[in-house]
């Protein structure tokens, strides 16, 4: 599956991954755990004030992203020189607030008010660097470690599920996060969050396979555990299964909280399912709430293109872009929608211009953004332009992929250049066989240089393509093509004059589409009775 780099980036933005939160002890902890946010501080809320209501919502609102929020509420936990709790809150506190080194110093504190032998506070250390925006992760190891020390060989789940969350923070830290993982399942074989994490980095790792298994695992412990269904309905879209990942999503729908949080979410499903009419539907739905929604608005913009309604998708960009701009947070993607829309808007000049300034702001993204502009290029049918564009993107890429020539030979196919289009799609079917589709992409090309099929030039082309197509499991699906290949070749046969070997093909067409006026025709034409020779007169003597 060819998936763009980008939408992987949006959909692991809107991932449920839990919380690396100590063993579930109240409903509010487990409900935080589920992201059901707004239960969890309606209940925390009417709970009479405490300390501990106070740390809960300050972790509620780190989830949620409000980091002032969370901090302020932390605040709230009486500091007591006693209790290591109060002073891990004050460290989440700073941790929220970007102060790593006062973080740091609250931590120790509550290290030595401990005695340094309270396993449990190492755990809940753990945890504030785990959920909290610090990337560094190397001092919150060494937390991790005292923790582990202080275990004996018993690990604790909390803490390895925090130990993993802390690797994840590096790149190179997926090996060490899965360990950790399955220590945490290990000693806990009933503990839900670990397989979901395993789950995860499977994904991350695109083996679908042991991803599903440890996601169906997790759901066989608590079919009621939302984050799980999430993270397999992604598991299905990386997979390129687009109807069973809605499907997933929808349970997790049923299960999560309802909340304009969780509209968008499944708005933004909808979206990278390419369902984008119900993704338009859903975003309505959120924008009606919050209207000021900065995702929703993009998302709103993104969809009504995909839908054909560029006029509405250019004035919802620009409305989008003025709000984005001033908050510093246009992407690279929303260049590339208001680059192509204005394209399609006939600004050619101006939305390529667009286009290649996000390609030289992101040569990451070069190859993808290039392909992005061929296609603007190519809705515009402004074929020349494409095939430039596409020409660069598969020098770049030492010849281009299998994609790449296909487009280009579309590209040249439609601006009439049928030998060129002939030569990308040989390669194509050269370099994998198995494409049926290349059969039919040949047949038509060599069909657009014989426009009177006299010389028969895509003959062997449809042949070919009528066995490989016949033969493949899934043939229902071809049924158009196969039409398309009989009727060439019931019509070359016929022009020709062999009337006999043009039948069984214009059958055949009809048999695939009883209604296909064309073969009704030509079976009549040339089954019809021949005329009976006129009879002498008769001489009369």
């Amino acid at each position: 599956m060819n998936l763009k780099p980008w939408k992987l980036t949006l959909l692991a933005a809107l991932s449920v991954t839990g919380s690396a939160a100590l063993a579930q002890t109240t409903s509010t902890q487990k409900a935080i755990e589920l992201e059901r946010y707004g239960e969890a501080r309606a209940a925390l809320l009417r709970a009479p004030q405490s300390n501990e209501t106070a740390f809960e919502l300050g972790r509620l609102y780190q989830m949620r992203d409000m980091p002032d929020s969370a901090a302020f509420y932390f605040n709230k936990v009486s500091l007591n020189q006693k209790d290591p709790m109060t002073m891990v809150a004050a460290g989440r506190a700073a941790l929220a607030q970007g102060k790593t080194a006062e973080a740091e110093i609250q931590f120790d504190n509550a290290v030595k008010a401990s005695k340094g032998k309270d396993a449990k506070v190492y755990t809940m250390i753990a945890q504030a660097y785990a959920e909290s925006n610090v990337k560094d992760a190397t001092k919150a190891l060494t937390y991790v470690s005292a923790g582990e020390k202080l275990a004996k060989g018993k690990d604790d789940p909390a803490l390895m599920i925090a130990r993993g969350d802390l690797y994840l923070k590096s790149e190179t830290g997926g090996g060490e996060a899965m360990n950790s993982y399955e220590r945490a399942s290990l000693a806990d074989p009933n503990n839900v969050q670990a397989y979901v994490r395993k789950g995860q980095l499977n994904m991350r790792a695109r083996s679908y396979n042991e991803a599903k298994t440890n996601f169906d695992k997790a759901i066989s412990l608590d079919a009621n555990y939302a984050p799980a269904y999430n993270a397999l309905a992604e598991t299905y879209y990386f997979a390129g299964r687009y109807d069973d990942a809605l499907a997933q999503f929808q349970k997790y729908s049923s299960l999560a909280e309802k909340s304009s949080t969780t509209d968008a979410k499944y708005a933004s499903f909808l979206y990278l399912t390419k369902k984008y009419p119900e993704a338009l539907a859903e975003v309505d739905k959120v924008l009606a709430k919050e209207p000021n929604n900065l995702t929703m608005n993009r998302l709103r913009a993104y969809s009504l293109y995909e839908t054909g309604k560029n006029d509405e998708a250019l004035a919802a960009m620009q409305k989008y872009l003025q709000v984005a701009q001033a908050e510093n947070k246009v992407i690279t993607e929303d260049n590339v929608y208001y680059g192509k829309m204005l394209i399609k808007g006939g600004k050619t000049t101006e939305g390529a211009a667009i286009i290649k300034k996000a390609i030289d702001a992101d040569p990451k993204k070069a190859a993808e953004l290039q392909n992005e502009l061929a296609q603007a290029y190519l809705a515009a049918k402004d074929y020349p332009s494409a095939i430039t564009v596409l020409k660069q993107r598969m020098a770049a890429n030492k010849g281009g992929e299998l994609t790449d020539k296909v487009y280009l030979g579309r590209a040249y196919e439609l601006n009439s250049q049928y030998a060129q289009a002939d030569s990308l799609y040989s390669l194509v079917v050269t370099e994998r066989p198995t494409y049926i589709p290349g059969y039919q992409m040949r047949a038509r090309a060599n069909a657009n240089m014989d426009k009177d099929s006299k010389q028969g030039l895509a003959k062997p082309y449809y042949e070919q393509y009528i066995k490989v197509a016949t033969a493949a499991e899934d043939a229902t699906k071809y049924k158009s093509g196969l039409i398309e290949a009989n009727k060439y070749l019931g019509y070359y046969y016929y022009q020709k004059g062999d009337k006999t070997a043009a039948l069984p093909y214009w059958q055949q067409a009809l048999t695939l589409d009883p209604n296909d006026q064309q073969a009704k025709t030509a079976v009549s034409e040339i089954t019809k009775p021949a005329k009976a020779p006129a009879k002498a007169p008769v001489k009369r003597k």
